[in-house]
């Protein structure tokens, strides 16, 4: 028998109103100044200076940064840590999804364990914890606000940086469902295609575990039943409560058994051409799967048949050609083509991927000629 590690933040709260709550219990644990890492889209509509309010409201004064863009940079990280110095804040709140969320772990981390975000790409880098961290999740997606991993792009490299680490865990986690009704379409199907591809990398993961796996199933489950209703009707509260849960389940899986092919081939798209995470994710995860079928054959038909089995427009498809209905019912575009990724550059993608460390667990560990091929199967019309 093997040990197995399970990591997750001390405290999740989940479900309308979470964010309340949450604030309460904030407020009564000492902090005398907060920096909310947000985007700017957050903060222009107003979301941050309402999170700022709340803040104040439980004693704790913020400063609002809104640098972290999508695919957040080493640059933005570094933008951030002088807001922190300028504001002396003793607490990092991030709010918005998996971006805000990266931006703010990198932030937090290096202001406690010095040098810079760059040295800390791989596994468990750091010395000590980050600086305290609340994560206040937007969307049900990425996870982020209650992983180990952070992703930041190294604009030198052109590449995305995965660090692992379990310092940049944050305290507590808020999953507060009210919060994701103005998601526009695109990106719920996006960051919930995102949420399917860890369940599914974290099931057939040699790292899984009876627990991991657990998470996963459920996580898979429902979002073969609440995604496509979140995406078309956006004001469901059900839906985007379910949707709350299965990303949150989905990031409990990979955050303890990792990930695979999928995200070290989606790190390197997103680092060299700034595309959206969760739609590289998408139009990789069937093609990966499929290379992996001959090791993992038995999981992955478990998986077609938890799809067939919660949504009825999957039904009578194998694992592969589900994953592909689902991405093109909730509007996931067609091709890596459409997204403007050059053939030409397959080779260098390919190199950098087998370098990222979320490969590390595939249950088939593949040739360079195998992930240009993977790539160039993603390339056309799925």
């Amino acid at each position: 028998m093997s040990v197995s590690h399970f990591f997750m933040p001390v405290q999740n709260i989940i479900g309308p109103g979470a964010l309340d709550e949450a604030l309460q219990i904030v407020g009564k644990m000492g902090f005398r100044k907060a920096l909310i890492v947000t985007d700017p889209g957050l903060s222009k509509i107003g979301v941050a200076n309402t999170v700022s309010d709340k803040l104040a409201a439980q004693g704790i004064p913020a400063t609002v940064f809104d640098g972290a863009q999508p695919n957040p940079t080493v640059s933005n990280v570094n933008a951030g840590l002088e807001a922190l110095k300028t504001a002396q804040a003793d607490l990092v709140v991030s709010l918005g999804g998996g971006s805000s969320h990266d931006c703010a772990k990198g932030i937090a981390l290096v202001a406690a364990n010095g040098g810079k975000i760059e040295d800390y790409e791989g596994v468990d880098k750091s010395a000590k914890p980050q600086l305290p961290l609340l994560a206040v999740n937007t969307t049900a997606g990425t996870a982020s606000e209650m992983t180990r991993f952070t992703i930041i792009t190294d604009e030198t490299r052109h590449v995305k940086m995965a660090i692992v680490d379990k310092h940049v865990t944050p305290f507590l986690s808020v999953n507060d469902s009210g919060m994701m009704e103005g998601m526009p379409a695109a990106l719920t199907a996006a960051t919930g295609m995102d949420a399917l591809t860890h369940a599914v990398e974290s099931y057939v993961s040699t790292a899984a575990t009876p627990l991991t796996d657990a998470c996963a199933v459920k996580a898979i489950e429902l979002i073969a039943r609440y995604l496509p209703t979140a995406v078309s009707e956006p004001k469901n509260q059900e839906a985007r409560e379910k949707m709350a849960y299965a990303q949150f389940l989905a990031g409990m899986a990979f955050n303890n058994a990792s990930l695979g092919y999928v995200h070290a081939m989606a790190h390197q798209l997103g680092g060299f051409y700034d595309l959206p995470h969760g739609v590289c994710n998408a139009l990789l995860l069937p093609h990966v799967e499929a290379f992996n079928m001959g090791a993992a054959s038995d999981k992955l038909n478990e998986v077609g048949a938890i799809l067939q089995a919660n949504n009825p427009q999957l039904a009578g498809l194998d694992p592969v050609a589900a994953i592909k209905k689902l991405a093109d019912i909730v509007g996931i575009p067609k091709s890596l083509e459409e997204l403007g990724v050059k053939r030409e550059d397959f080779d260098v993608l390919a190199e950098n991927a087998l370098k990222d460390v979320c490969g590390l667990t595939n249950p088939v560990q593949a040739s360079h000629a195998e992930i240009v091929g993977i790539f160039a199967a993603a390339f056309g019309p799925r």
